[in-house]
């Protein structure tokens, strides 16, 4: 094969994966145990970026976003709403005054009393949103961040959002 007919393909496949990458979907891997059960440490995913362009982030969606207090990427699953009430009074969460029912939610040290476990109530601002790891014990999220400065950061903002965590279909 002549080089300019490779170059050309190479650059044909380029021009298909770099928008879909951008604008469609990209692959991203499960870095840390802070979505297990549900999401194993080194599961490859898919961020489908397109989902939230037609809708808002709903509970129990899985996100990937770059976190408000550093420069990674995480994944975590939207518990509360803008403008909803969140709660969290001995590691069981309440949205607007009732016990959130969650079935993925797990707690490898639930007998120790960690930061996060008892906040609130807190207003879920507009355009933010309350996000938890599965593995509640082992989570960096909305429950304990904090800036530079020490101040909590308890909501994520829709801008830092990057798309919906979804699940190869043969996977």
């Amino acid at each position: 094969m002549e080089l300019g007919r490779i170059l050309k393909l190479f650059a044909i496949a380029l021009a298909v994966v770099l928008p879909v990458r951008a604008w469609v979907a990209e692959p991203v891997y499960v870095a840390s145990p802070s979505m297990e059960p549900a999401l194993k440490t080194g599961t490859l995913l898919i961020l489908d970026k397109l989902t939230l362009r037609l809708r808002p982030p709903r509970r129990g969606d899985i996100l990937s976003f770059r976190s408000p207090v550093n420069a990674h990427d995480l994944l975590k699953r939207v518990v509360a709403l803008p403008g909803e009430t969140v709660e969290m009074r001995g590691k069981v969460v309440f949205i607007n005054g009732k016990e959130l029912d969650e079935p993925y939610a797990v707690h490898s040290r639930a007998g120790e009393r960690l930061e996060g476990d008892n906040l609130g109530p807190l207003v879920v601002p507009e355009k933010g949103f309350f996000v938890l790891g599965d593995n509640r014990d082992e989570s960096n999220d909305s429950s304990v961040w904090k800036d530079a400065e020490g101040v909590p950061v308890h909501f994520l903002r829709l801008r830092l959002i990057q798309g919906v965590v979804r699940r190869l279909p043969w996977a």
